[in-house]
């Protein structure tokens, strides 16, 4: 059985983010809520070959399994390749980044631009399927359209293939996240799934901030899990229902120990800007959010978001 599975449904797992959904933010997640399953940030099938700083993101541990790598890119053979490097490096599953709308992506023709290039996005599922060789689920990642909505051509193209699972957000590529993300479209995947009689999970992507509005999506458009990003960014314990409602010096304590393991696994690798994108996580819902922030923003090392924090927490 594959880890699609094995898993108990719904499923409600955290989306792929690039510099965001790192080792260290994934380890920081299965203390304070673990999500059912989590992914790599996007990694180009061609970096996986290469010797550069960027192999570092495969990296992972046993406690942020079960976890799925996902790749993005336009050769069908380095697709081969990578779900056969994704087996030996021990990932649960390998999923395609057929949803990114960035334009710098896209003009490449790569991710969501493959809504437009079937032959292509055929191309690219079987060979990773056949590089995958029955040792690791396949899965895939896309949109609802490219410039327009396409949901029942291009869902009906991709449940033509034998992947484990689709993962819908509700939005076209040209939307971005601009306008509300229509879940009317994902669920007309499902009905579609069942019509077909196709073996594919459907999760839902799409403005899900909180599990009750997960949960409140697979009742009203019988999905069978979920996928929650930016809702992260609000609230951390996002997937621990039963935790009790953080005061500001948890919040704190907290981004100081996510502070604390960047440091402890980048050793100063990674650019250190990266982890601000972070801050805002914590640095909210309390009197003097806003200028906190503003002054974390302003520090170069770790040890002077450090002694910010202590003098705050005083």
């Amino acid at each position: 059985m594959s880890i699609w599975e094995k898993l108990s449904k719904p499923i409600y797992c955290l989306a792929p983010m690039e510099d965001v959904t790192d080792t260290v933010f994934r380890q920081l997640l299965c203390d304070l809520g673990k999500p059912a399953l989590m992914f790599s940030e996007f990694t180009n099938i061609r970096s996986l070959y290469s010797h550069s700083q960027d192999q570092r993101r495969l990296e992972y541990t046993d406690q942020e399994k079960p976890l799925i790598l996902q790749i993005w890119g336009m050769e069908p053979e380095l697709y081969y390749n990578a779900a056969d490097l994704a087996f030996e490096l021990g990932y649960d599953g390998v999923d395609i980044n057929m949803g990114c709308p960035q334009k710098k992506i896209v003009k490449k023709g790569a991710c969501s631009a493959l809504i437009n290039d079937q032959v292509l996005a055929g191309e690219i599922i079987q060979a990773t399927i056949e590089g995958a060789r029955g040792r690791l689920p396949v899965s895939v990642k896309t949109r609802i359209g490219y410039g327009k909505v396409v949901t029942q051509e291009w869902a009906s193209f991709l449940l033509t293939f034998k992947i484990a699972a689709l993962t819908i957000h509700g939005r076209t590529s040209a939307q971005m996240s601009a306008v509300p993300a229509n879940w009317e479209e994902i669920g007309k995947v499902v009905k579609l799934r069942d019509s077909l009689e196709s073996k594919t999970l459907i999760l839902g992507n799409g403005d899900i901030l909180t599990l009750s509005q997960a949960e409140a999506m697979v009742k009203t458009h019988k999905v069978d899990g979920v996928m929650i990003g930016r809702g992260i960014f609000q609230d951390p314990w996002l997937f621990n229902q039963n935790h009790p409602p953080v005061d500001h010096a948890e919040k704190l304590r907290t981004l100081k120990k996510h502070v604390e393991l960047w440091e402890q696994v980048w050793n100063r690798e990674n650019d250190f800007n990266r982890l601000k994108r972070f801050f805002k996580i914590y640095c909210n819902g309390f009197e003097g959010a806003s200028e906190l922030r503003a002054r974390l923003m302003s520090t170069t090392t770790a040890t002077q978001v450090y002694e910010i924090i202590d003098t705050y927490l005083l």
